[in-house]
């Protein structure tokens, strides 16, 4: 599509035209993914739900991330959003998924994981794709480009594995 659009807006078209869903699983972005999603008028056809997993114990209990992934890997880890895109496919019964955990700021970073560090995951019951990405901006900053790239990250999938 080449039109200057908001990227959740293309996002929506794609998954309308093509008949899909899809649900989020939001750590960090509170939320954020599927407030944009839903500003669409009609997105009601293709958007499901989303789980706001801001705590361990609603990765654990709801999205069925392992408690051996939270404690060898850490909250904000590859392995971690993977399992998290894994359980809102499961929960939601969608096509696609969108899974996103990091470091917003000002605090909680440290050393291996720095404010602005983040994990995104997208896919589909076949395939889970995974991105790690660092920024450096404030926390509303942060959130924002998250949740931009993450619905980017899902276009690129989507058009990517749609003839598959």
């Amino acid at each position: 599509m080449d039109e200057d659009i908001p990227m959740h807006e293309v996002v929506g078209k794609i998954l309308k035209i093509a008949g899909k869903t899809v649900a989020t699983a939001e750590s960090c972005t509170g939320g954020y993914i599927a407030h944009l999603i839903t500003l669409v008028p009609g997105s009601s056809t293709y958007f499901m739900g989303s789980v706001i997993s801001y705590d361990n114990s609603i990765k654990k209990n709801v999205l069925d991330v392992k408690q051996s992934t939270l404690e060898n890997a850490g909250a904000v880890s590859e392995e971690t959003v993977i399992e998290m895109a894994r359980g809102i496919l499961k929960i939601m019964h969608t096509d696609y998924a969108i899974a996103v955990s990091g470091i917003m700021g000002p605090d909680g970073g440290y050393a291996e994981k720095p404010v602005g560090t983040v994990w995104i995951a997208v896919g589909n019951n076949k395939r889970i794709e995974t991105k790690k990405l660092h920024f450096r901006f404030d926390r509303k900053r942060n959130i924002e480009l998250t949740a931009i790239n993450a619905l980017n990250l899902l276009r690129i999938f989507i058009l990517k594995n749609s003839t598959n």
